[in-house]
């Protein structure tokens, strides 16, 4: 009878899929709403990764390097490597090579959180709100901050800028302002408005895909899991569906091998764009 009366499938995803947020939203975009789930989660994961890294160099010898040790070695030679063969500035590098393997590590611990049991921490989150007076049916929290699209937009639109900064530290403001109207198709004053808006919608597209992306790839794993989780749903409310645990445990076990591809993929990939676009503010046109 219990089953009877629980969530239906609609309604179980759509609870997973409501944000924490500072207030209800007017309209389909209100800039004046903050999800705080995935702004606490990328915080905490950001200090996480951020430790980690600050105690791999301060435990770091020159013998024969530990296992934890070796495999921060292994990131940043990778991360240097592709670099060096992006940005050919090797004053650039020291600040940007840093700076993307901080990014596939916050990005990779991000995307790890979907490997967390679907129910796990909003079931926690449902005790704290009980705990605190709060009805419990209204204790939203999701715990991917990069299947947020405030998120990953964030993060490209801060890449974006980190491209403008070199765009002009090293054309200078004449000469990047020169670029925008002269490239790519010539100088001519003709073509100076095609050659801007050109321009404009290169950086528009570049930073809409870069954070879209890895949105869609990680929202879709999340919804996946959701689905995978409602398996067992079904079979508590029949004894036709006796099965189904079975298939909930292999297809949950498939899916979390295969997703931990999926967000080391996607976090290399986001850092590699973040290079490449970082190396394309370096040429003159």
């Amino acid at each position: 009878m219990e089953a009877a009366h629980g969530p239906t499938a609609g309604e179980y995803i759509g609870h997973h899929l409501t944000h924490w947020q500072n207030k209800p939203m007017n309209g389909v975009i209100d800039f004046s709403v903050y999800n705080l789930d995935s702004i606490l989660w990328a915080v905490i994961l950001g200090i996480v990764g951020s430790f980690f890294l600050w105690k791999a160099a301060r435990s770091a010898t020159s013998g024969v390097p530990g296992r934890f040790q070796a495999a921060v070695e292994i990131l940043v030679e990778m991360v240097d490597s592709q670099a060096r063969g992006i940005i050919s500035s090797a004053q650039s590098r020291k600040l940007v090579a840093p700076m993307a393997l901080s990014v596939f590590i916050w990005i990779f611990l991000m995307n790890a959180m979907d490997l967390l049991p679907v129910d796990l921490l909003p079931k926690i989150w449902e005790q704290i709100f009980n705990a605190a007076g709060l009805d419990p049916h209204h204790a939203y929290i999701r715990v991917v901050p990069t299947a947020d699209l405030s998120t990953t937009l964030g993060l490209s639109m801060s890449v974006l800028l980190v491209c403008v900064a070199y765009n002009i530290k090293m054309k200078g403001m004449g000469g990047w302002v020169h670029e925008l109207f002269t490239a790519p198709f010539g100088n001519h004053p003709v073509l100076w408005p095609v050659n801007f808006l050109m321009q404009m919608i290169e950086f528009a597209a570049k930073t809409v895909s870069h954070g879209m992306r890895l949105f869609g790839n990680m929202y879709a794993g999340e919804l996946v899991f959701m689905l995978i989780a409602l398996m067992g749903g079904a079979a508590a409310m029949s004894l036709s569906g006796v099965l189904l645990p079975i298939g909930q445990i292999l297809a949950g076990t498939v899916w979390a091998i295969f997703h931990i591809l999926i967000i080391t993929l996607q976090a290399f990939i986001f850092m590699m764009l973040t290079l490449v676009y970082v190396g394309q503010a370096h040429d003159h046109h």
